[in-house]
C-alpha cells in the first residue's frame, strides 16, 4: 500500500529531495542573516558618532567633522561623504528659487538648514559596506603583494563601475558623493575615485589613498605610495585604463609626477572642496556655501591645506565673496596656494596663478593680474598639450581672448599706465610664449586664428617706444629655457657668462653691500680695481680700464652691472633707462622667449609699425606644424617635412 501510494502520488520519492532543498534554503537564509548581522555590527555607527545626531545647523556639522579629524581612528570617508551628500542634495535638489514678488508685503524666506537624522545616514553607511564586502572574496587575493593590491583596487573599481547607470555625467553637478551613488547609482569622475578609496578603507586597507591633479583623480598604494592605479575615467570612455599605472609623460592631466599624495585628512579636504552649492547656473545655496567655507577653515586651522593649492584657492574664492572677520584676506590665501605649488610640487600647478590673477583683475589691479597670468603660462609650458586638457585649455582661452583684451580696454579708458609700462608688455610676451611652448612637442595644436587676432589686437595697443624698451632674448635650448624662465619669473635680467661674472665680482659685491645698507668707501673700491689690474699678466680688459678711468663720474650704466649693455650710458641713456623700467622694478623689463614660434616672431613684435597680417599668418601657419623636439634646430627642413602630416588644423573654439 505504501508503494502504491507512492506510485500514485510520487510524493515519497520527492520528499527527501524537497526536504533537503528546503533545509538548504533555510541554512542559506540563516547564513545571509548572520553575515548581514556581522556586517551591521562591524559597520554600525559607534556611540561617539551617534551622539552628533541629529545635526540641525552648520555648526553641528563642523563639530562632527572636527570629531572625525581628532579621533584616534581614521576619519570615516564613507560616512563623511554620505553626510555632505545628504545635505547637498536637500539644499540644491528641486528647490524653489523663483524671483521674489515686487510687492513689499512678501517677506523673503529665511534659509533653512536641513535636519540630518542618524537613521538614514546609518542605513546608507551599512548599505555601502554590505555592497562592497558582499561583492569581493578577499581570500582569493594575495593582498600582501603589489600585484595583489593592484588586483584588489581593480576589482573594487569594477564593483563600483558596474553598479553605475550607463549614462554620461560630465559636468553634471552633485554627483561626487557616496549619497549620489547609494541613492541614484550616479557618480562623476572624482566621485568614482573617492568611492574606491572609501571602499578600500571599509575593507581595512589603510595604505590605499587618493591622488589628485588639477582635473583628475586616481589611487596610490604600496610603500611611500609609489604605486599608482587608474580607477576612473576622464573625458569620454576610458574604461580600459582602470587598474593600469598612471602614465609618466609630460601631461598636465597627471601633473608629470607632481600630483597631491593624499592622507586621510587631505582626502577629507578633497571631499569638502568638491561640495557644489549650485542650485541653478545663477543661484547658489547660501547655507551650503557657509558650510563649505567653515569646513575649509577647520581644515586650514589644523594644517591640512598647507600642501593643497586647489583647496586654498577655493577658500580664497569664498573669502573674496563672503569675508570672515578675523581671517586672512583672499590675496594671502592665494599667495599660500602659490607657495604650496612652488614648495611641494616644483611649481607644476597652474590654478593657483589663475585664481590669483582673477582676484587681482576683479580688484582692479590690472598690472599684477597680467603678471599672475604670465606666471600661469610659465607653468603650463612644462607640459605637452593633449586632448584631455580641455579644462585648462578653456581657462587659458578665456584669459587670452576675453580677460586680457578687457584688461587692455580698461587701461585705455583709465590712466593708460599699463600700456606705457614695458614690464607689462614683457608679461604679455611671456604669457603667449608659455602657450606656444605648451604646444611644442604636442600631437594636438593649441593656437589658431581665434587666438592670433586677440594677440595682435592687444600688442597693437602698446606704443612702439614701449615695445622697443623691452629687452627680448630668444633661447631654444632646454637648459637655457629653464634658467631663463626662472630668472624672468623673478624679474631678473639674463645671466652673465662665467668670464664676465668673474670680472665683475667686485662690482657685484659692492651691490650686495649697498643692498645691506653698508655703502663701501670709494678708496676700497678703487683699491679692489687696482689689485685686480695688478694681478693680471696680460693687458687688462677694456671695460676694466674704462671703469678705472671714469669711476668717479656718475654715468655708470646700470645695465652693465646687470650683465648686459655697455659700461657707460650714452647721452640719451637717461630716457631709455626710465622707459625700460618695469613699474617699481629695480631692473629693465626683459623677457626670454623659449618657444620657436614666439622667437620667430620677435622682430615682427618689436618693429615700429606692426604688420598684423604677417603676425597672424605666421602664427596660424606654424600652428599646423608639430615640433617633434623642443630646441632641436639641427635640420629645420627635416623637422618640417616630418611633421606636415598634421597639417589639418583641429579647431577648438
Amino acid at each position: 500500500m505504501v508503494f502504491s501510494y507512492a506510485k500514485r502520488s510520487g510524493s515519497l520519492r520527492r520528499a527527501p529531495r524537497t526536504a533537503l532543498a528546503a533545509a538548504a534554503r533555510v541554512n542559506v537564509r540563516r547564513l545571509h542573516a548572520r553575515v548581514a548581522q556581522r556586517l551591521k555590527t562591524n559597520m554600525a555607527l559607534r556611540a561617539g558618532v551617534k551622539r552628533h545626531f541629529p545635526m540641525r545647523k552648520v555648526d553641528d556639522v563642523v563639530e562632527f567633522f572636527r570629531a572625525q579629524l581628532e579621533s584616534d581612528n581614521e576619519p570615516d570617508l564613507a560616512l563623511l561623504s554620505i553626510v555632505t551628500g545628504y545635505i547637498e542634495n536637500l539644499l540644491t535638489f528641486h528647490r524653489n528659487v523663483g524671483v521674489e514678488p515686487a510687492s513689499g508685503d512678501h517677506q523673503p524666506q529665511q534659509p533653512c538648514f536641513p535636519v540630518v537624522e542618524c537613521g538614514p545616514v546609518e542605513a546608507l553607511h551599512a548599505k555601502f559596506a554590505c555592497q562592497i564586502k558582499g561583492s569581493l572574496d578577499l581570500s582569493a587575493l594575495d593582498t600582501d603583494s603589489s600585484a595583489g593590491r593592484r588586483d584588489l583596487i581593480k576589482r573594487v573599481s569594477d564593483v563600483i563601475w558596474s553598479s553605475l547607470t550607463r549614462s554620461y555625467y560630465k559636468d553634471r553637478p552633485h554627483l561626487q558623493s557616496l549619497y549620489s551613488y547609494l541613492t541614484g547609482n550616479k557618480l562623476d569622475c572624482f566621485g568614482v575615485a573617492f568611492a574606491v578609496v572609501a571602499a578600500c578603507q571599509a575593507l581595512g586597507f589603510s595604505d590605499i589613498h587618493l591622488a589628485l591633479s588639477e582635473d583628475h583623480a586616481w589611487v596610490t598604494f604600496g610603500d611611500d605610495s609609489e604605486e599608482t592605479a587608474e580607477v576612473t575615467w576622464h573625458g569620454k570612455g576610458n574604461e580600459d585604463r582602470r587598474g593600469q599605472p598612471i602614465p609618466q609623460d609630460k601631461s598636465w592631466l597627471y601633473l608629470n609626477g607632481h600630483a597631491i599624495q593624499c592622507t586621510r585628512a587631505t582626502e577629507v579636504a578633497a571631499l569638502v572642496s568638491a561640495i557644489n552649492p549650485t542650485i541653478t547656473p545663477t543661484t547658489d545655496s547660501t547655507e551650503l556655501v557657509s558650510l563649505q567655507q567653515q569646513l575649509l577653515w577647520l581644515l586650514y586651522d589644523k594644517g591640512h591645506l598647507r600642501n593643497y593649492p586647489m583647496a586654498l584657492g577655493n577658500l580664497g574664492e569664498l573669502e573674496g565673496l563672503f569675508p570672515t572677520p578675523g581671517r586672512p584676506p583672499p590675496q594671502d590665501l592665494f599667495a599660500e596656494a602659490v607657495h604650496a605649488s612652488r614648495t611641494y610640487y616644483h611649481n607644476h600647478h597652474v590654478y593657483p596663478y589663475t585664481y590669483l590673477g582673477g582676484f587681482l583683475f576683479r580688484s582692479g589691479r590690472l598690472k599684477e593680474a597680467l603678471r599672475a597670468w604670465a606666471d600661469a603660462a610659465d607653468v603650463i609650458r612644462k607640459f605637452n598639450y593633449g586632448r584631455e586638457d580641455e579644462e585648462i585649455y578653456k581657462e587659458f582661452m578665456e584669459i587670452a581672448n576675453e580677460l586680457v583684451p578687457q584688461l587692455v580696454k580698461l587701461s585705455s579708458s583709465g590712466d593708460g599706465s599699463l600700456l606705457q609700462d614695458p614690464s607689462c608688455f614683457a608679461h604679455l610676451l611671456r604669457f603667449y610664449d608659455g602657450l606656444c611652448a605648451w604646444e611644442e612637442g604636442s600631437a594636438t595644436p593649441v593656437l589658431h586664428i581665434g587666438w592670433a587676432r586677440p594677440l595682435v589686437g592687444t600688442i597693437a595697443k602698446f606704443p612702439a617706444t614701449v615695445r622697443a624698451a623691452v629687452s627680448v632674448h630668444a633661447s631654444t635650448g632646454d637648459e637655457e629655457d629653464a634658467e631663463a624662465n626662472d630668472k624672468t619669473h623673478k624679474d631678473a635680467p639674463p645671466s652673465v657668462s662665467k668670464e664676465d661674472s668673474k670680472k665683475s665680482s667686485e662690482t657685484s659685491s659692492q651691490d650686495s653691500m649697498m643692498a645691506d645698507g653698508k655703502e663701501p668707501k670709494e678708496h676700497d673700491f678703487l683699491k679692489s680695481l687696482e689689485d685686480q689690474l695688478g694681478q693680471s699678466n696680460g693687458p687688462p680688459h677694456p671695460d676694466i680700464v674704462a671703469l678705472a678711468a671714469a669711476c668717479a663720474e656718475n654715468i655708470l650704466n646700470p645695465d652693465y652691472l646687470l650683465g648686459c649693455g655697455e659700461p657707460f650710458s650714452t647721452k640719451n641713456g637717461n630716457s631709455v633707462k626710465s622707459g625700460s623700467r618695469s613699474g617699481g622694478s629695480s631692473g629693465p623689463a626683459a623677457v626670454t622667449l623659449s618657444s620657436q614660434k614666439m622667437a620667430g616672431l620677435k622682430e615682427l613684435l618689436l618693429s615700429e609699425k606692426l604688420n598684423t597680417s604677417a603676425i597672424q599668418l605666421q602664427l596660424t601657419a606654424q600652428s599646423q606644424v608639430q615640433v617633434v623636439k623642443r630646441g632641436s634646430q639641427a635640420n629645420p627642413m627635416a623637422s618640417h617635412e616630418a611633421t606636415t602630416r598634421h597639417s589639418k588644423r583641429m579647431r577648438r573654439e
